[in-house]
């Protein structure tokens, strides 16, 4: 298998994208490179900056990203989630960011994840997938995530709050007007409301190994 292959992995938010991804890519021994951070990062500046998603300022965010901006560890917030998804709908934050996503895959090859990888960024890329599950399933495990308590006496309505969310997030990205959210007529699509990390990973090995 050639070092150099390109895996998109495409999916809704919270459906266990990255967690597939960097196991795929430490079996194949390839980069991994999760491009929702990109967005959340340049989400996460502009929050920080106080301006507003349509303004120039927010491009030149985009375009002077680097990799520590997407390495932070205060991305992963129902805050930057709702700016990330606000930014990847600007056609020129979108435009910034594409080459630097090719030129990171094109070194050595990548296992990358994010929303549009298989129909914008690769179209071309060896293997597709396109990663589900059902928002009552992604919220429950985002809650197991995050929660210090799982005897919380709130867990039912902190769930239904994240289902709400997720699907919200689900909404702005696929009818976006620019690389809406959906899968490539050539992606295998994974469902994994029934399937545990390791079984999602034999399953897109599975795929994989067939090529």
């Amino acid at each position: 298998m050639s070092k150099k292959l390109i895996i998109a992995i495409d999916g809704l938010s919270g459906v266990g994208k990255g967690t597939l991804a960097k196991a795929l890519a430490k079996q194949l021994s390839l980069p991994y490179l999760d491009t929702g951070l990109l967005y959340r990062a340049v989400g996460r500046k502009m929050l920080n900056a106080g301006v507003a998603v349509e303004s120039e300022a927010v491009i030149h965010i985009a375009e002077q990203l680097s990799q520590k901006d997407w390495s932070r560890d205060d991305l992963r917030t129902p805050e930057v989630d709702k700016a990330a998804s606000q930014v990847a709908a600007q056609p020129k934050v979108r435009a910034a960011l594409l080459d630097m996503q090719r030129h990171f895959a094109t070194q050595q090859g990548v296992v990358m994840d994010g929303r549009d990888i298989g129909t914008v960024i690769f179209p071309s890329a060896d293997i597709k997938l396109f990663v589900i599950a059902s928002a009552k399933v992604r919220a429950e495990r985002r809650w197991l995530q995050y929660t210090k308590d799982p005897n919380d006496p709130l867990k039912t309505k902190q769930i239904e709050k994240i289902a709400a969310e997720l699907s919200e997030r689900d909404e702005a990205d696929a009818s976006r007007a620019i690389a809406p959210l959906r899968p490539a007529e050539d992606a295998k699509i994974i469902d994994t409301d029934h399937l545990s990390a390791d079984a999602v990973l034999a399953q897109a090995l599975e795929i994989i190994h067939r090529y």
